[in-house]
């Protein structure tokens, strides 16, 4: 799984906030925001914390991006396999 918080950078952008802005509005750790830029996984806690701080919904702030395997996204691959959307390890 990947996560990509550019949502994120462009609010903070559009609101003409800098990170150590944020980082003193929600109250989370330089830790956290440096994991945030290199679009690691941090706590929901911590993305809540900012939700809270910026008055805004999760998906403003944070996108899942699905793994690729052989050139599109899991359920694409389970398809080509079973010729279904059946999850590849389940037997059939």
């Amino acid at each position: 799984m990947a996560w990509n918080y550019a949502p994120l950078w462009k609010l903070l952008i559009d609101r003409n906030m800098k990170r150590t802005d944020l980082l003193s509005k929600a109250k989370i750790y330089s830790q956290t925001l440096a994991k945030m830029g290199k679009n690691e996984t941090v706590s929901m806690d911590a993305l809540g914390r900012i939700c809270q701080a910026l008055d805004c919904r999760i998906e403003d702030i944070v996108e899942f991006v699905p793994e690729e395997k052989n050139g599109c996204a899991t359920p694409c691959a389970a398809r080509q396999k079973t010729g279904s959307f059946a999850h590849p390890l389940t037997e059939h």
